[in-house]
């Protein structure tokens, strides 16, 4: 007898442990929400934003939301586009992410958009968020999060060009002003040579890097054209090398054959100068707070196998909310994670954002 209520007490005290370090999640029509737990993070708000029809933010996304909300106590938002005729994910839908109002009690959004003409109710609250000065963390396509805006907000648009002096400092749009640049061009042969991270000078020592070494980030995606020098104060964290498969492609393998251990192109066609992959900058919009940004042109789902890559994440989301950062975050994966492969079309269809709940 004695023995079983030892059992049931330990039991107890195992779920309540068990509990207690799993976020709470709940998903609507719109979103996908994890409360978090105990932790650094507590009472920090993070919007998750994603909208991109090749490197499966939707996937990606929840399950950074997931890392940082079990693992840190960050309660974070993902959103979605959305078909509002179905309710179904759809990335293909490129003008309509309901939810964005969750920003306006936000302390930082990450956000993966690739090419999107948002209607202006949507946009005013991006808008806001922006004008409050408050901290941005880019993904990938996010250096071309839109396009095809009209009116108030067409400065936003990839490659905007003013027409007067007035709104000259949105020439390129927001991808130039808010994260340091706009959509330029591969640089790395797409879904053929991947990215390994490389310190850039001047970053070892950076609060960013803490728990990772030189080299150790690998993402199958590939590097993207910057202009050099950068704009304003921006600053290289991460250089990109560019490394070649050595055999055929995978179509049927995620990574498409890549693997970590593929070694640098020769030459110095590709990697001399080195791209810069992630940095940091300041950004106040006209009218607006001064504030600041981390932007990476890495970001696929698939790149989230990556350790180190989430580590870079996480890092970053504790300096851009002013946390200090821990000398190796708590990065581990949550659930089953296995990403699909990059690429247009690719998206699973006929989900809903409960779908992309991470259990």
């Amino acid at each position: 007898m004695q023995f079983l209520k030892t059992w049931f007490v330990l039991s107890a005290i195992g779920f309540i442990v068990m509990a207690a370090s799993c976020p709470t999640a709940h998903a609507d029509s719109q979103s996908v929400v994890y409360e978090g737990t105990d932790g650094p993070g507590k009472g920090k708000n993070i919007v998750l934003v994603s909208g991109d029809e090749e490197y499966r933010s939707e996937e990606g996304l929840p399950e950074l939301a997931a890392i940082l909300a079990k693992h840190h106590g960050f309660r974070c938002t993902v959103l979605f586009e959305i078909d509002p005729k179905t309710g179904e994910v759809d990335p293909n839908q490129h003008n309509n992410i309901p939810g964005l109002e969750a920003l306006d009690k936000a302390d930082l959004m990450i956000i993966q958009t690739r090419f999107r003409a948002l209607p202006d109710d949507q946009m005013k609250h991006i808008d806001d968020f922006l004008k409050a000065g408050k901290p941005v963390i880019g993904l990938r396509t996010a250096t071309h999060a839109f396009v095809g805006l009209k009116g108030e907000y067409a400065k936003y648009n990839n490659g905007f060009h003013a027409k007067d002096e007035a709104d000259a400092v949105w020439n390129d749009g927001f991808g130039r002003l808010v994260l340091g640049e706009r959509w330029v061009n591969h640089w790395g042969s797409h879904k053929n040579e991947s990215t390994r991270g490389m310190f850039a000078p001047g970053a070892t020592g950076s609060p960013l890097l803490n728990g990772i070494k030189d080299g150790e980030i690998w993402a199958p995606t590939d590097v993207y054209e910057v202009r050099l020098p950068m704009i304003g104060d921006s600053k290289p964290i991460i250089l990109g090398q560019v490394c070649k498969r050595p055999g055929p492609s995978d179509p049927k393998d995620p990574y498409y054959g890549m693997r970590p251990s593929d070694q640098a192109v020769p030459g110095n066609k590709k990697n001399e100068p080195m791209m810069p992959v992630a940095w940091t900058k300041s950004y106040q919009l006209p009218g607006g707070k001064p504030g600041k940004s981390f932007a990476t042109t890495m970001g696929a789902s698939t790149d989230l196998t990556n350790e180190a890559f989430r580590r870079l994440l996480v890092n970053a989301v504790y300096t851009l909310v002013d946390l200090k950062v821990p000398e190796k975050a708590d990065v581990s994966l949550v659930g089953d994670y296995k990403p699909s492969a990059f690429g247009f079309g690719g998206y699973k269809k006929g989900l809903k954002p409960a779908d992309f709940e991470v259990k």
